[in-house]
C-alpha cells in the first residue's frame, strides 16, 4: 500500500445529478483513491439550495450547507468542485473561490465557452488550478489530451461527434427508420434527452464544447456569434436514406479547422462517407477526431453524457488537483496562454465545401434544367444527381451532390431555385465533410 502524503479536503457546489454522482464516489471510493494514489480525498461539504429532495447516495447531516460562503471561506478547503451549472451564480461562485485561494473543478461548458478566457485568466492571477475535463465529451479524457499529451502539436483541425442525444437521434433514424419525432421521444424516455431538448438538437451544447475545445487546440478565444450553428430538427428518414445510397452516413458533427492563419467553426449535421471511423459511432456515444503535425490523425471514443462517465472525469480532475496541490504541478497557464497563430475566424459564407441538396420539383420537362443553370451561374457545378420516383402526385424528388463551391454562392442559389414555381417546398441542404 502507498503511504499517504496529505489529505486533500473538497467541497462540491451543486447536488444534483451529476453532483450526487460525484459525491457517491467521494465516499464510497476513498479508500481506493487512497490505495491507489498515496492521496486522501477528503470530502467535507456538500451545498445545494435543495437539501431535501432524494439522492442516490446518503450524506451525514454535517457535510451538508446551503451556504457557498461557508464552503469558500472555509480555511480547509482545498479544492470546491462547482457543479450548478449556467453561467450565474456559476461565474461568481468559481471566481470567488479563485480569490480565496481554493482550487476549482468545473463541468460547466457554458460557463467555459462564454467567460473561460477570464477565468482562467483568474485562475493564473490567483495562482490557482483550474480543472474541466468533464466539460466536453463526459468520460472522453479529450481536455487532458491536448492540454498534455499533445500540447507539443500544431492543430490543423478537430471535429467531433460532441452530443449525445442528437447522435442517438440520428442514429435511430438511420437504422430502424424513425421520424424526427419518434426518435426524439425515445431519446427521452431513455434519459438521453431532457424534457426540453433545445439546447442538443439545435446544435447549441455542441457548439459550447467546440468553443472550449477551440481556445485550448488554437489558442484562440471564440464567441458564440464566431460559430455556425445549424440544428438536426430538419433532418428527414428520406435525405438519410437518399445519403445511404451514396455511402453516406448523416452524422452531428461539430468543426474546427485550420486555414492558413483562419479558424472556420462550425456546428451541423453533416454527410461522411461510411468508411469513416465518426461514421460507426452510433447511439449517445461521442467521438473526436483529431489531425495535428506530429502525431498525425487520432480519434477519442468513449460516452460522453450520463453521470458515471461524467462523475469519473470530475474525480479525475479532483486527482490532478490534489496532484497539482502536493507536488506543485502547474497547468491553467498553458490555457491562458495566448498565441499567435489563428489571426481571424472565417466567416460562413467563405467556407468551401461539398453540398448534398434535395429539391422537390412539379414533374415537368425542363425543371432539372432549370435548376443546372441557376447552380452554375453561381459557380457551383454538380458531381452527381438522381431523380428518384415520385413520393406524391406530380411531385418528384431531385437528388444531387456537388462539387466543392462557396457557401454564399450555395445559399444565393438556392434563395433563387426555392422561389421558381416548380418547387413545391423548402429544398434540403447538407454538408459533406471527408
Amino acid at each position: 500500500m502507498i503511504k499517504v502524503k496529505n489529505k486533500i479536503n473538497i467541497g462540491v457546489v451543486g447536488f444534483g445529478t451529476i453532483g450526487s454522482s460525484v459525491v457517491k464516489l467521494l465516499l464510497e471510493r476513498r479508500r481506493l483513491f487512497r490505495d491507489r494514489t498515496g492521496i486522501d480525498l477528503n470530502l467535507m461539504f456538500v451545498c445545494d439550495k435543495d437539501l431535501r429532495s432524494k439522492r442516490s447516495v446518503s450524506v451525514p447531516k454535517k457535510m451538508l450547507t446551503r451556504s457557498v460562503d461557508k464552503v469558500i471561506r472555509h480555511p480547509d478547503i482545498d479544492v470546491v468542485v462547482e457543479l450548478i451549472g449556467g453561467v450565474h451564480p456559476a461565474k461568481e461562485i468559481i471566481t470567488k473561490a479563485l480569490s480565496a485561494g481554493k482550487h476549482v473543478v468545473t463541468a460547466n461548458k457554458l460557463l467555459l465557452a462564454v467567460e473561460g478566457e477570464a477565468i482562467f485568466k483568474k485562475a493564473e492571477e490567483a495562482g490557482r488550478e483550474i480543472f474541466f475535463e468533464a466539460s466536453v465529451a463526459g468520460g472522453v479524457p479529450i481536455i487532458k489530451a491536448i492540454r498534455e499529451g499533445l500540447s507539443a502539436n500544431t492543430f490543423y483541425n478537430i471535429i467531433g461527434i460532441l452530443n449525445g442525444t442528437s447522435n442517438y437521434i440520428l442514429s435511430r433514424m438511420s437504422g430502424e427508420g424513425a421520424t424526427f419525432k419518434a426518435a426524439l421521444k425515445e431519446a427521452q424516455s431513455s434519459g438521453y434527452a431532457e424534457s426540453d431538448p433545445s439546447l442538443d438538437i439545435k446544435g447549441l451544447d455542441s457548439a459550447h464544447k467546440l468553443a472550449i475545445l477551440s481556445l485550448l487546440g488554437f489558442g484562440k478565444k471564440v464567441g458564440m456569434k464566431d460559430i455556425y450553428v445549424e440544428g438536426i430538427e430538419k433532418i428527414s428518414p428520406v435525405d438519410i436514406q437518399y445519403a445511404r445510397d451514396w455511402g453516406y452516413t448523416v452524422k452531428p458533427l461539430a468543426i474546427a479547422k485550420r486555414e492558413g492563419n483562419q479558424l472556420s467553426l462550425r456546428v451541423h449535421p453533416t454527410l461522411l462517407l461510411s468508411k469513416y471511423i465518426l461514421s460507426s459511432v452510433s447511439g449517445a456515444y461521442n467521438a473526436i477526431s483529431i489531425d495535428a503535425d506530429l502525431v498525425g490523425k487520432q480519434v477519442f471514443y468513449g460516452q460522453g453524457a450520463g453521470k458515471l462517465p461524467t462523475g469519473s472525469a470530475v474525480i479525475s480532475d479532483i486527482m490532478d488537483t490534489a496532484s497539482a496541490i502536493i507536488y506543485g504541478k502547474k497547468s491553467s497557464r498553458f490555457i491562458a496562454a495566448k498565441r499567435a497563430e489563428i489571426k481571424k475566424i472565417k466567416k460562413m459564407d467563405d467556407v468551401r465545401t461539398r453540398y448534398y441538396v434535395h429539391f422537390s420539383a412539379i414533374d415537368r420537362p425542363g425543371v432539372l434544367a432549370k435548376i443546372s443553370g441557376i447552380l452554375g451561374s453561381n459557380n457551383i457545378s454538380i458531381s452527381s444527381v438522381v431523380q428518384k420516383e415520385r413520393r406524391e402526385a406530380h411531385v418528384v424528388p431531385i437528388v444531387m451532390l456537388t462539387h466543392e463551391a462557396r457557401e454564399k454562392d450555395m445559399q444565393s442559389a438556392l434563395k433563387k431555385i426555392n422561389g421558381l414555381a416548380t418547387i413545391k417546398r423548402k429544398s434540403v441542404l447538407l454538408r459533406l465533410e471527408g
